[in-house]
């Protein structure tokens, strides 16, 4: 039986929210975490972390001991995609290439995410299908999908040891001229945020990082710069915080190059159409993920097909927009 979260439940979701809830019914003892494996297809590690969540549930309440004997009535909280029929614009037997438009999540954050790349991902490729690198979700661009464990392990693999080579097209406020790199140290902000929204600091006690920047097109009448962007590290929030290091942080970037202020709106979802544009320059974050250069069995080279180059008429006059450059 099929059912989705009622109202009571101890989350609360629509009709329209990928996970669902059913109901099984285990006629011999057996261990929870192996149970999981069995019925939903999981690893051992991807079983025993959805019991952790508390996503089984006996009369209704959630367990969270994976090595508990269970048997009788059990409930089940899991994704099930819904996809809407986007397709790839590559794909073979071991992945996917998906064009992520702004404003999607890769993956659901929480079970109350009504739909992300995920849906698309598995409702094409099934259960064992992933996305195997993280993008923002107002990022656009290319995203490499997994259709299967095998391939899932080999890419990520990949991208940790910074074999597989990615670049980006952003819109920056401001002019630059001439080809740059920035090798500045990126610090994890543990601090909370009362001061800043910044997820990451330029630091000399965080981690390496190292960006190369080519501009390619200036638009005096928005003063804004095309740049190619080529990251050689992988560290979270790179691009954005090696532009706002340099004071041309990326239009549209809701975060760095904000002010305290804006940033604490647009994230409670308090900030009007109208201050988006005035306080950030852009209704969304101007970068976008251009291509992607790996091996797997051959050599692949993808570019994107969306004309980024275009969303420049998304960017704000720059006489009417309002930015803290640090």
């Amino acid at each position: 039986m099929l059912e989705f979260y009622p109202k009571s439940s101890y989350i609360e979701v629509n009709k329209f929210m990928p996970f669902v809830k059913e109901k099984f019914y285990i006629e011999e003892e057996t261990i929870a975490f192996l149970y999981v494996m069995r019925t939903l297809n999981y690893t051992q590690g991807e079983a025993q972390r959805h019991i952790a969540k508390g996503r089984l549930l006996i009369d209704g309440e959630s367990m969270t001991y994976t090595g508990a004997k269970i048997q009788g009535d059990v409930e089940m909280v899991f994704f099930r995609p819904k996809g809407t029929g986007v397709r790839p614009t590559f794909q073979n037997n071991h992945f996917m290439i998906f064009e992520k438009p702004s404003g999607v999540l890769v993956h659901p954050n929480t079970m109350a995410t009504p739909y992300s790349m995920l849906d698309e991902v598995r409702t094409i490729a099934g259960d064992n299908a992933n996305a195997t690198h993280r993008i923002d979700m107002e990022t656009s661009g290319l995203l490499l999908a997994s259709k299967h464990k095998k391939a899932e392990h080999h890419l990520k693999n990949a991208f940790e040891k910074r074999t597989i080579k990615k670049s980006y097209l952003a819109w920056v406020d401001g002019k630059l001229a001439e080809p740059f790199t920035s090798t500045e140290c990126i610090k994890v902000n543990n601090k909370g945020y009362d001061e800043t929204k910044h997820k990451v600091f330029i630091s000399d006690e965080g981690k390496r990082a190292h960006t190369d920047f080519v501009p390619l097109e200036y638009d005096a009448h928005l003063d804004a710069t095309l740049i190619a962007c080529y990251p050689h590290t992988g560290r979270l929030h790179q691009i954005r915080i090696h532009l706002f290091h340099v004071k041309h942080p990326i239009l549209g970037d809701p975060i760095y190059g904000a002010s305290f202020e804006a940033s604490d709106a647009y994230l409670d979802m308090l900030q009007s159409e109208e201050d988006r544009l005035i306080q950030h320059g852009a209704p969304r974050l101007m970068l976008h993920a251009q291509s992607l250069e790996f091996v797997y069995e051959s050599r692949f080279y993808i570019e994107s097909k969306m004309d980024f180059v275009s969303q420049k008429s998304l960017i704000y006059p720059p006489e009417k927009r309002v930015f803290n450059k640090g």
